[in-house]
């Protein structure tokens, strides 16, 4: 894709799973990546590893802390000056029964609203910000159709809220900034082959059962997601913006 040539695109969660497949699609296309990791630093070098000398930069960032989304676009932006394209991606998948003691209710609805909630909303400003005074710019977040058609078991409500709250935020700024060039996109993937997927699926009965749910009975390949993203980057699809994406296998179909 020669439109992604010398844009910087931020990534978040690019040390596995979509996150680093979608920062492999990049590194032929002549993009300069950020790629953001919280404590794998060596799956995040493997994955820039294809990037040519000083086309690729890692931050390490928690975004757990609420000063993590800033820390994150403060090392992000002293290294590119200019972002083209924000990659929401990094998420948890914070699992926690209606009837769990407290405890543990709060401690994953204070995860998943922090990470997957509060840390997309801070570098959605800061982004938004950039874009403003930068003449543009492209924010892609990776959603779920947890936030559309709710998750598959109950004990997966936070992180479920904590996507649709996101969504809302993100669709909110495409109508908000659409005429200021401000494109902004969502991708709901179903069920992608992923650690965080197996997961889930452990309480459906383990991969086999999981598949057997599903219209192709296949998991959604990272390298799908990875492909969608780097057409959105790319610019060629601007009256996309707002738009949210489904890619499950026809399993959810709306």
């Amino acid at each position: 894709m020669t439109e992604l040539a010398g844009r910087t695109i931020l990534v978040t969660g690019a040390s596995a799973g979509i996150g680093r497949a979608i920062v492999e699609r990049l590194a032929p296309t002549g993009a300069r990546v950020v790629a953001h990791y919280r404590t794998n630093e060596d799956a995040a070098r493997e994955a820039t590893a294809q990037f040519p000398a000083g086309a690729a930069h890692l931050v390490r960032a928690d975004l757990s802390s609420p000063t993590g989304s800033t820390d994150l676009w403060r090392a992000a932006t002293a290294w590119a000056g200019r972002i083209d394209v924000v990659v929401l991606n990094a998420a948890v998948m914070p699992k926690a029964e209606l009837d769990a003691p407290d405890d543990v209710w709060e401690a994953a609805l204070d995860e998943a609203l922090q990470v997957n909630t509060r840390s997309q909303l801070g570098l959605l400003r800061h982004s938004v910000a950039h874009f403003l005074d930068t003449g543009g710019g492209s924010i892609v977040g990776l959603s779920s159709w947890a936030a559309q058609r709710g998750a598959g078991n109950a004990n997966l409500a936070v992180y479920a809220a904590s996507k649709a709250a996101t969504a809302a935020a993100i669709k909110t700024i495409a109508r908000a900034y659409a005429a200021q060039g401000v494109l902004a996109y969502l991708i709901a993937p179903g069920v992608v082959d992923t650690q965080m997927s197996a997961a889930a699926g452990e309480d459906r009965g383990g991969r086999q059962a999981l598949l057997q749910t599903l219209a192709m009975q296949e998991m959604v390949p990272p390298a799908e997601i990875a492909e969608l993203v780097a057409l959105l980057a790319s610019g060629r699809t601007r009256h996309l913006s707002g738009a949210t994406i489904d890619v499950n296998g026809a399993s959810y179909i709306r």
